[in-house]
């Protein structure tokens, strides 16, 4: 169980974390945050920031080895980076509408499915 608890709270960690950093890039192209100064950007996506952590933190815990958990430090950092690029995709093809999917992405996701299995590899 401890498995699949950090799976999710690693992709809740990651939905917040693709809005801190590319959310405010939507506010401004929709013209809520142009007269926005840089400071005030910056606290906003530091607010957002706040629930990866929350997120993020536990994640890590619950799923190291070294707490009990199935998942050795190197395998939690394969795992977060897949489950990172993943969200990102979803978020920018969603928010962004001129964002697609091309060949040389899908062969880069191939890439990160094999790093995961070689991590895994005993």
């Amino acid at each position: 169980m401890n498995g699949l608890y950090t799976i999710l709270l690693l992709i809740g960690s990651n939905i917040f974390m693709t809005l801190a950093w590319y959310g405010h890039l939507k506010l401004q192209q929709t013209k809520i945050s142009d007269s926005w100064p840089l400071i005030a950007i910056i606290v906003f996506s530091w607010g957002i920031a706040f629930f990866e952590y929350s997120m993020q933190v536990p994640a890590n815990r619950i799923g190291f080895v070294g707490n009990g958990g199935p998942f050795t430090l190197m395998q939690l950092k394969v795992i977060q980076e897949v489950i990172s690029i993943s969200v990102f995709t979803v978020i920018a093809t969603v928010m962004f509408q001129g964002e697609s999917l091309h060949w040389n992405h899908v062969a880069a996701f191939i890439c990160l499915i094999m790093a995961v299995y070689f991590v895994f590899m005993k």
